[in-house]
């Protein structure tokens, strides 16, 4: 279980595929581990050396006493690379994953070849929504908050069609430790970067979904449309748009970066 020490935590991560392919950075949504991808596993070790990570508060990395902002979330990537000794790589975030994304687009553009933003905005929901889930979330713990989060995960559909595939995403959410959880609550709610997305320079595909209500579409193509030449991709699917269309998914990441 390789582990970095970082800024008085640790960060789990883990490789896959050829040690001389390109290198792709997968970044987890909130309530996920690096097992979020595994959909797209297969396919990407094979033309990718994968570097996933557990964000701090999630997972096997440490999570220390919160409330994190992006910005912390986003040097956490720009310290692993610098101690593994990636110079560059690219990068496909999905929610709060994204949101990283976004910020490592516009303050460390240079120590990227591509940006993937999938299911995430500039800005998600309102100080007040994220403090009600914070509040809960610290008086009774994540089961507290599992069944509605796992709702706005995927479509009812997915659901009844898919249990074996909605399980271990539900148990990633309930096993997350509360406090890593809040404070990363903290850090979605804070960030706001919708004037600076047009000083991302790196290649950019955005991925929204239709029935997403947690990022909405709107928001991504907002997105999309305002950092100069992203491309814009909507999947039909809900937020976890990769687990809920895996194929489509992978076949538009592996499109866009080659």
């Amino acid at each position: 279980m390789p582990l970095l020490q970082l800024d008085q935590t640790q960060i789990h991560y883990r490789f896959d595929g050829p040690e001389d392919a390109p290198v792709l950075v997968l970044s987890n949504s909130l309530g996920t581990t690096l097992d979020m991808w595994a959909p797209q596993m297969p396919a990407l070790s094979r033309r990718f050396r994968v570097l996933r990570y557990d964000s701090r508060g999630h997972g096997r990395s440490g999570a220390p006493a919160g409330p994190y902002d992006i910005a912390r979330l986003g040097r956490d990537v720009v310290a692993l690379l610098d101690a593994l000794e990636i110079p560059r790589a690219r990068f496909c975030g999905l929610s709060m994953g994204g949101m990283t994304g976004m910020w490592l687009g516009v303050h460390a553009g240079e120590r990227l070849d591509a940006l993937v933003l999938c299911n995430t905005a500039a800005r998600i929901g309102t100080a007040a929504q994220w403090n009600a889930r914070i509040g809960r979330v610290e008086a009774d713990g994540m089961a507290a908050v599992a069944d509605a989060v796992v709702e706005r995960w995927f479509t009812p559909g997915f659901i009844a069609a898919h249990p074996d595939e909605v399980r271990p995403l539900r148990h990633m959410l309930t096993e997350s430790p509360p406090a890593g959880y809040a404070a990363c609550c903290a850090a979605v709610r804070d960030m706001d970067l919708r004037d600076a997305l047009p000083r991302i320079g790196v290649p950019t595909l955005v991925i929204a979904s239709t029935h997403d209500g947690a990022t909405p579409a709107a928001d991504g193509l907002a997105a999309a449309r305002a950092i100069p030449g992203a491309a814009y991709l909507e999947l039909d699917a809900s937020h976890l748009s990769n687990v809920e269309q895996p194929e489509l998914f992978t076949a538009a990441l592996l499109d866009f970066l080659a």
